[in-house]
Order: C-alpha cells, then structure tokens, then sequence
C-alpha cells in the first residue's frame, strides 16, 4: 500500500507540518527498531516507553518523516516533520487511510466488557460462519480470517497491525469482522480510525487497577468506545449490569439493550441449566445450547441481537446459534470414561468472573459432590483483587489450592501471600499453597472422590506460563487430563 503524506494526515488533527509532505509513504512506524530509508515515524507515547526518546534513531536509520507531539528543536533539512495533537490517535487514522480503510469495507462490531468478550466475538464469528458469510476474528484466543487461524498476542492488536489484519480480511473476502476491544485498546487509542458498525458492552467489575489506577478510570476508559461511535452504528449493552445505561450516555449510536432479568431490547429467559447445557426462551422460541452456566446465556443473547441488528433472520439465527461449542479455557469440562468427577478449565481471573463459575458449578453439582479449585494471581498485574480472589475461591469451594498463575516478574510467594490474606480464618484448614502449578493441578486431582468437581481457574485457553521474562510451555487442560487420566 502506498499514499502521499499529506492524504494521509487529512483526517489528523494536525498543529504545524514543515517540509515535503508530497512524498510517497512505503510504511508507517512507530516502533524505531523497524525504520527503514522513506519510512514515516510516528513518536507514541506508551506505558512504559515514549518514542519521542528515539526520534534521532528514526532519522539515524533514514527515516522520511517524523510525526510526533513534540518535535525536536532541529531536524534534516530534507525531512517532514508533523506535530500533532494526539499521536497515538494520528497512527490509527494514518494507518486506516493506509491500508485503503478496510473497515469501512465490512460490517466491523466490537466487543467490550470485563467478562465475557472472548466468548461473544468468537461465538459471533463461529455464527456468521454458519450463516453463510465469510467473516474475520480478532480475540484474546486467536485471529481468524475465515476459517484459517492467525496468533494473537493482544485483546486489541496496535493500530497498525489491526488495520492490516482488517485489509487482509477485506481481500480474502471478509463480510463481517468481530473484535474484542479492551479498555487498554481504547485509553492507547488503539481503535482510532476504525469504523464500528456496533458495539457490545457485557458487563464491568474488578480488573486492570494496576494500567487504569481507579474503577472510575476503568469505566470511563471502556466508555470511550462507544463515545467514538458514528450515528450509523448500534450501541447494545447488558442492562442487568447497573453500568450498561452509563455507557449509552453521549453515543451517538442507536441505543439497544438485553437482558435476562429487566425490560429490554432483547430478552431471554433461563429455562433450565444443567450440566449437559442450557435450555431457553429466546424470541418465544425455546432454543437448547451445549454451552453452560448464565453468564453464557448473556453472551448467547448477545451474539443472538447483535445478528438480528445486523440483519439476519431470526429464525435461522436461533437454529444457527443452538449448534455451536464451548470456546476454549471457557468452562471447559473434563469427563474422564468410567469416572463420576468432572473436572472444568476456565480463563475466570477476576473476582467477579471466579464468583460466577463457581456459582454455577453449585448449581450443577451433585448433593454429595465437593468442588476442588486452584486458583492464582498474575505477578505485575492488579494486587488488590489477590486476597479478594483466595476469599471467593474460599466462599464457594469445599477445598481450595493457591497456585501461581503468570507470576511474571514478581516471586510466586509473595503473591501467594497476598493471596493468602484473604483467606477467612475459619477457612484456613480447607487451604492449601503450592507453588509449582502442574503440582497443585495433580494434588488437586488426587483428591477428587465420588462426584466431586476439580475446577482450574485463571489461565484457561493459554498454552504457557510467564516466569521471570519466559514464556514456558503449560496447558491447564492437557494438565488436568493427564492428571485425571492417571488417577486409579
């Protein structure tokens, strides 16, 4: 792809340009270590480093242009040089006009919310496939162009590699795109120059303190989404989250909401949830799906008006919708042959999100049966959830295991011990603390007796675990088959 300059700062709110913005862009970057001779750099200003620190090393590598904030005092002669007003916003609407505006080319919805994003973009795309159209993916879990896999490193790719993913979606034929869009992408302007057909909120609770500082921060920063939103496009929220009305508030978009409990837009009702699935009433119509647990009837209702918004019949969407699958790390469950316990991989990593899997497991349990879980906390992320995390886990388990989770950069110990001070007193003989997370999985294992319920949560769909910079090889499933399986 290639454009002059000057096309591409139409949309940017530009404060003063000098030099030749006539020229051809080959590439855009924002990254120094990429510059090549004729590239546009454009200085970010990131967590934790600004790119107005390697300006000279742009120029240095032949650089073309430099679009930044803040400008240095003296630069080449030959260069142009762009201060605006808001870089990380220039580099998506420069990268969109880049890329020939892919997302004005398909139906683009994103997803929003603590809980519940992975399962609803993926189950929208796993939807339209069935439907009939070609569409595109963009998840935590992996992205997707039709039915061919790309790996995903973040809930929301830089602007840069999200316009390119959607430019390869439009020329593999793409009708429809659905993306997760995380209050990190939308604070970092990740999502500028995208053109949202919709927008879906879940739900909001405990997470990313330690990136957003403040819950109001967090709430304001998922709200810009939909502040961002055209005339054109719809605005659907969860209203059983007192929240959802709050993101409505100053979009420009079409207001709709569902719900299971309140008047809404679209509604649901729960008929029967049990450990084969769910049973609803959906639009009159009863619909059974294999996937368990209310929070997934949320995210079936959800994906179910989002299809409708955009335009598809209902009835085929019902019959669509009943036949599609669990997502990975998303409760998960482990039956092994001739063995009455379960056990249930699940990505749950706030407190909220752990709440309702083990709400839910309490409702399908047997009488007899006990619910085992393992749980632990990311290093380097959010530490006032850790006690309130070991405290739930401790409310609705029968016998719990404090493990690492990524414990990153920080020691494992130390964060079981915050871990650990949420441990109510009287729960304390139930609790167990091992390190060593494949260990922890096959203790937890080992106990399991008659009916019980061996629940891992807080990795879910990753095939990794981060320690001190590595990303080593761990599948929470792979682990608690294998554990499972040897049991005699």
């Amino acid at each position: 792809m290639s454009a002059t300059l000057e096309t591409l700062l139409e949309p940017v709110k530009v404060l003063a340009a000098n030099g030749p913005l006539g020229q051809e862009v080959e590439s855009l970057q924002f990254d120094s270590r990429k510059v090549k001779r004729g590239d546009v750099f454009i200085a970010i200003r990131g967590t934790q480093v600004d790119g107005h620190d390697y300006i000279a090393s742009a120029v240095e590598k032949g650089a073309a242009a430099i679009v930044a904030e803040v400008l240095p005092e003296t630069l080449p002669d030959h260069l142009a040089s762009v201060q605006v007003a808001d870089s990380a916003k220039a580099l998506g609407e420069m990268a969109s006009l880049f890329y020939g505006e892919p997302s004005k080319q398909l139906k683009l919805v994103g997803v929003t919310g603590t809980n519940g994003k992975t399962t609803t973009v993926t189950l929208l795309h796993e939807l339209f496939l069935k439907l009939g159209y070609k569409a595109g993916l963009l998840s935590t879990v992996r992205n997707k162009i039709g039915e061919t896999p790309l790996p995903a490193t973040h809930t929301t790719p830089d602007a840069l590699s999200v316009q390119a993913l959607l430019r390869e979606m439009v020329d593999a034929g793409c009708d429809y795109a659905f993306m997760e869009v995380s209050s990190h992408a939308a604070h970092q302007r990740r999502i500028a120059g995208l053109d949202f057909d919709g927008a879906v909120f879940t739900n909001i609770t405990h997470d990313h303190l330690d990136y957003h500082k403040t819950f109001k921060a967090y709430i304001e920063a998922k709200k810009m989404f939909f502040d961002m939103l055209p005339d054109t496009a719809f605005a659907l929220v969860n209203v059983d989250d007192r929240r959802g009305e709050v993101m409505l508030q100053n979009t420009l978009a079409k207001r709709y909401t569902y719900s299971l409990r309140s008047m809404a837009n679209f509604r649901a009702k729960l008929l029967d949830n049990s450990v084969t699935g769910l049973q609803l009433l959906m639009d009159e119509q009863e619909v059974f799906s294999r996937l368990i647990g209310d929070f997934n009837a949320y995210n079936l209702l959800a994906v179910y008006s989002v299809a409708v918004l955009l335009g598809q019949d209902r009835m085929e969407t019902l019959t669509a919708l009943s036949e599609l699958g669990a997502v990975d790390g998303r409760f998960e469950t482990i039956v092994t042959p001739g063995k009455s316990y379960i056990g249930i991989v699940d990505y749950a990593h706030t407190p909220d999100a752990l709440e309702k899997v083990l709400q839910t497991i309490d409702q399908l349990r047997q009488r007899d049966s006990r619910v085992i879980t393992v749980v632990g906390c990311g290093g380097d992320r959010d530490k006032t959830k850790r006690p309130v995390m070991a405290k739930t886990a401790c409310a609705l388990s029968d016998q719990v295991i404090l493990t690492s989770d990524n414990p990153r950069s920080e020691d494992p110990e130390a964060i079981l011990e915050d871990m650990w001070k949420g441990v109510p007193k009287d729960a304390t003989r139930k609790v167990l603390t091992i390190v060593n997370r494949r260990e922890a999985i096959r203790t937890a294992a080992a106990l399991a007796q008659g009916t019980d319920i061996v629940l891992i949560a807080g990795k879910g769909h990753e095939k990794y675990q981060e320690i001190k910079g590595e990303r080593l090889p761990f599948d929470d499933k792979a682990e608690l088959e294998g554990a499972l399986k040897d049991k005699s």
